[in-house]
């Protein structure tokens, strides 16, 4: 903006505002009183406040309260904003007043600048753009309503993708079987498939515990007003503005069970921040699990080979590392951290009112928009990519002592544990040794050592 500044007022008093700036006073003491990260809350938080004034102002004519050309003001405003206002002209700091009063404000003088801008109405912030509401229950249910829509509209399709690309991954890989791990050390064998399988039903967990916090995301605190009480809103509003907002997002809101706990917790908000955790925990367990199967290619498991991105070293010629793995762990790892945050943000509800709700709002859309591109990306160029080393897991798959354990019916664990030994020190095929150790003929052994066989499970004949 310019070096130009106008004279507006608020119940304070006077202040300078840049010329170009939509916003007004309000929004000029919030900027010089929160110069503190220097991050604006996320565009679709602001994008459900604007949405929410725009059905406040549809349930408000309908009921009678706001003059129709001048809801037809704020309602045309809100939906004037385009990429460029969004950017320019809310810019009150994420570390503000705990409400959120400073951006519900905000939104509500960049309206009521831009109605009688474009109308021949007189808007005020307060009075019109903001009626039936409060900060209080306004920030609330932005915080609702764009985390909805941010998981409805990103993560789950983003997950529904990388669902699907295990799933593909899994028949892919059906015919290999591979040794099995635990405590990093040989287990008895496995396809590939069990393996990526296990991994597309934890993302399908995920995706369902995700889904089974919308209903209560779709809960809202709008009509609550100040405390929970709808002081100054009609007895109707709540339900009203439920199936305006309800009607644009093509999502069914509804208002809160309780205002009084919308209004002053967070739990829900809580809730899916634990969900986003889980997912984050999952994904860095399958990041991680490329990870290891993809070292080397000499010194490692050497049992994938992820797709080559970048070179991996400025100074080792040839290197290349697992950098989409690594990306996706350092998402899980701040969204574990975002987790934390929101935690501590959402027992900080005193009495009436929570006062960490932008910082709740900013961290729960962090988080969505990490994981779903993580997701996203994880799908693309590491699940889809992976070539598989078949020489390699079949030549170690052969060697390890651990097929013995097949034997344990036939000859007992004591036993098998020291053709296990044995073939351990030797360095040889367990089948070998045990032709050696046990009165059981080489065909006899070759079908109850046979890898495929043990990877079905049960009991072995």
């Amino acid at each position: 903006m310019g070096g130009e500044f106008r004279t507006e007022k608020d119940s304070l008093g006077e202040v300078q505002v840049p010329t170009e700036a939509m916003y007004g006073a309000q929004t000029q003491r919030a900027v010089e009183n929160f110069p503190v990260s220097g991050h604006g809350l996320p565009a679709e938080f602001i994008r459900a406040i604007v949405l929410i004034k725009k059905s406040a102002a549809e349930a408000n004519r309908d009921l009678g309260l706001l003059d129709k050309a001048q809801a037809e003001a704020i309602i045309n405003a809100c939906d004037s904003l385009g990429d460029e206002e969004y950017a320019t002209h809310f810019p009150v700091d994420i570390y503000q007043t705990g409400s959120g009063t400073s951006s519900n404000m905000n939104v509500n003088e960049v309206l009521a600048h831009l109605a009688e801008k474009h109308s021949d109405q007189t808007i005020s912030p307060n009075d019109h753009v903001n009626m039936s509401q409060s900060s209080n229950d306004v920030v609330p249910t932005a915080i609702h309503v764009s985390a909805l829509l941010a998981v409805r509209d990103t993560l789950l399709p983003a997950l529904r993708h990388l669902h699907t690309g295990l799933c593909d991954k899994s028949t892919e890989l059906e015919s290999i079987v591979k040794t099995g791990r635990t405590h990093l050390m040989d287990a008895v064998p496995m396809t590939m498939a069990q393996e990526v399988g296990g991994w597309a039903a934890q993302i399908e967990a995920c995706r369902e515990r995700i889904r089974a916090v919308m209903s209560r995301l779709a809960q809202l605190a709008q009509g609550g007003t100040a405390i929970g009480t709808g002081l100054n809103a009609h007895p109707d509003f709540a339900e009203l503005f439920a199936q305006k907002i309800s009607a644009h997002t093509s999502h069914q809101f509804r208002p809160a069970e309780n205002f009084f706990t919308a209004i002053s917790s967070q739990d829900t908000s809580v809730e899916l921040s634990g969900q986003l955790k889980v997912l984050a925990v999952s994904l860095m367990k399958i990041a991680n699990d490329l990870r290891w199967m993809n070292s080397g290619p000499l010194a490692g498991l050497s049992e994938i080979a992820l797709e080559a991105l970048q070179p991996g070293s400025s100074i080792m010629p040839g290197k290349v590392n697992p950098v989409i793995a690594e990306s996706v762990t350092m998402v899980c790892a701040r969204v574990m951290g975002n987790d934390t945050t929101v935690t501590v943000a959402g027992q900080s509800g005193n009495f009436q009112l929570n006062v960490m709700l932008p910082l709740v709002g900013s961290t729960l859309l962090e988080s969505i928009n990490l994981l779903a591109n993580a997701s996203t990306l994880l799908a693309d160029r590491a699940v889809a990519s992976f070539a598989v080393n078949r020489a390699h897991i079949e030549g170690t798959l052969g060697r390890n002592p651990i097929l013995v354990t097949s034997l344990n019916p036939v000859i007992g664990y004591l036993k098998a544990a020291e053709i296990a030994k044995a073939a351990y020190a030797s360095c040889r095929p367990v089948l070998d040794v045990a032709v050696e150790m046990t009165d059981l003929d080489r065909e006899t052994l070759e079908e109850l050592l046979d890898p495929a066989h043990l990877a079905k499970g049960g009991l072995i004949s």
